[in-house]
């Protein structure tokens, strides 16, 4: 039951549509553009780009600047030869998206190992999943009574209006924001959920605080570092997932990147892009993207520009905007701090409560929002490719740990944490939006025919929410490029769909 529920790693739980639509080519009245660009070969940009390269078709150039590690955070580390996940790690067996990706790429599904997860509030174990499910249930029961009951409905509810965008991108609608996006699946209900607090709306329901404290934090903090104070609906993206089956692709989640990048035929440029300036003509407008390569200034102009990185000030994308009327600023908000540290070692199972590592019972551990716990999760972690006799180490053997943190560790919570270790490898991430007070959601229409992807992310950051968004920018700018204005922010679209049906 818990494993369904409390779930190690950046998460990606929302369920969405991979049918690609009637895709068609631009032959109206205007030429077809004859140069795209994406900025970022994160899964949203390399997403973004597979999807511009079916609805604009195979005579278009897209180019996808990068200026780090293709894959954005999706990245891998090595322990003695063997790669770990060190970003997003899991994905949700209904993230259709993904599914599709992973079918069109002949990747594989990585083989799962099972193993317990248990809740630690900073001096014991208060909840612990056992070998027995219906033990857990009645357990869940005994403690916080139909609590979980009340908030697995709630998500339901939500998943189920959710659940419609399968139809509108399979049928080729898009959205040029996020609002209406949100409203045409469940309306004004939607959009409140992005401005109030995941626990406020909890006990609403009739949640109770203590079911709250000790099982919806935990998930949380071990998916977005960050408390019950996060909005409802991107609480609701973290509990989608529970449950249902968790899956992740063999030899890494990063690969769907790379691959996606060569099924659109993307030409992948290794270079920061600095600046992006409007040329206008008349009433048309391109982009003139300048970058640094190889210690030199370049730039190229483009009809379409898709910016897939975020512009918040404290995530440093380098990117000035120039020759815009008004000028443009540096989105609001910043992103959030998580750090993930690979230890190999040997967890110190006494600090939960257990002298006898032999007796130790889980392999992962997350936390209450408990003052004075550096820690948010330590999870025993396998390898991206796993053979057919692996097994999960024992703790009382050397194994690798993945541990999320606030900050990056000092050796003093290091030692805490474990007996001895070999070896420390931190990735700082700036995971996901820091969801504070309420700033609204950023645009996907920055200008004509240019385009930001990542502000989906303020209503839920997840893999498969950067991948719906890059299909609905890939619709948005085909249609808005071709004058199909009608098939943009319609209302009322599952009378439409059946209707149509």
């Amino acid at each position: 039951m818990l494993s369904r529920l409390l779930l190690s790693g950046f998460l990606i739980l929302i369920p969405f549509s991979s049918e690609l639509g009637n895709a068609g080519f631009v032959q109206l009245d205007g030429a077809p553009p004859s140069k795209i660009a994406v900025v970022g070969a994160g899964i949203g940009g390399s997403a973004t780009a597979y999807f511009l390269r079916q609805h604009f078709g195979p005579e278009v150039r897209i180019d996808v600047f990068e200026k780090g590690t293709v894959g954005g955070r999706l990245a891998t580390v090595t322990v003695n030869n063997q790669d770990y996940e060190s970003g997003g790690s899991i994905i949700h067996s209904l993230n259709l998206h993904m599914q599709d990706f992973v079918k069109q790429l002949g990747l594989k599904y990585r083989k799962s190992v099972a193993g317990k997860m248990a809740v630690f509030n900073g001096e014991e174990i208060i909840l612990e999943e056992t070998d027995w499910y219906l033990l857990d249930l009645f357990r869940l029961w005994w403690r916080y009574g139909i609590s979980f009951i009340r908030m697995q409905m709630w998500v339901e509810e939500i998943m189920e209006k959710f659940m419609r965008i399968y139809k509108y991108q399979a049928h080729g609608y898009a959205f040029s924001s996020v609002e209406e996006l949100l409203n045409s699946l469940g309306g004004s209900g939607f959009l409140n959920m992005t401005r109030r607090s995941l626990s406020e709306s909890l006990l609403e329901l009739g949640v109770s605080q203590r079911f709250i404290d000790e099982v919806i934090s935990p998930i949380m903090r071990v998916n977005y570092g960050q408390n019950i104070s996060i909005p409802a609906f991107v609480g609701a993206v973290s509990l989608a997932g529970a449950q249902a089956n968790l899956w992740a692709v063999e030899g890494g989640n990063k690969l769907v990147c790379s691959g996606l990048l060569k099924l659109a035929k993307a030409n992948l440029i290794p270079a920061q892009v600095t600046a992006v300036s409007l040329q206008t003509a008349g009433e048309s407008h391109q982009y003139r993207l300048g970058y640094s390569s190889q210690n030199e200034q370049v730039s190229e102009v483009y009809d379409i520009v898709v910016v897939a990185t975020p512009l918040q000030q404290n995530v440093r994308s380098g990117i000035s905007f120039q020759d815009f009327d008004p000028q443009f600023t540096e989105m609001p908000g910043s992103y959030h701090q998580t750090t993930a540290s690979i230890v190999h070692g040997y967890l110190n199972c006494s600090y939960f409560g257990f002298p006898d590592p032999k007796l130790f019972p889980f392999s992962s551990i997350l936390t209450t929002d408990t003052q004075g716990l550096f820690f948010n999760s330590v999870a025993s972690v396998c390898p991206v490719n796993i053979s057919a006799g692996f097994r999960r180490k024992p703790p009382q053997e050397a194994g690798v740990y993945k541990v999320f943190s606030p900050r990056p560790l000092e050796k003093p919570e290091l030692k805490t944490l474990f007996r001895s270790y070999y070896s420390v490898q931190v990735t700082d991430w700036q995971a996901y939006p820091h969801y504070g007070s309420a700033q609204g959601l950023p645009p996907v229409v920055l200008h004509d025919n240019l385009y930001y992807l990542n502000g989906i992310e303020w209503a839920g950051s997840a893999m498969e929410m950067s991948s719906v968004a890059a299909k609905n920018i890939a619709l948005l700018a085909y249609h808005r490029w071709s004058r199909q204005l009608e098939m943009i922010d319609q209302k009322d679209l599952m009378h439409k769909i059946k209707t149509e049906l």
